[in-house]
């Protein structure tokens, strides 16, 4: 699922000169298991950190500590409607 969402589909998104943040194509890829599982983004930002199959579909490492959960509802603004 790696290609799935790359950085390149969201580099419209942000400005050139901004500080690099979270990946956005990894922040669209949690999207994907958290509709699959209906949970909030507390819930997500906290499967993140502790669920090695979240990890693992994420392509994470095993000791990625995650990001906060208001990373996911700034970025679900930024979604085309």
């Amino acid at each position: 699922m790696d290609e799935l969402f790359t950085d390149e589909h969201f580099a419209d998104w942000y400005p050139v000169d901004g500080r690099r943040g979270l990946s956005p194509a990894r922040l669209a890829m949690v999207s994907v298991p958290q509709y699959a599982e209906n949970l909030t983004d507390r819930q997500v930002a906290e499967a993140v950190r502790c669920r090695l199959d979240w990890k693992y579909c994420l392509g994470l490492e095993l000791d990625d500590s995650g990001f906060d959960y208001s990373v996911l509802s700034e970025f679900g603004t930024a979604w085309p409607r």
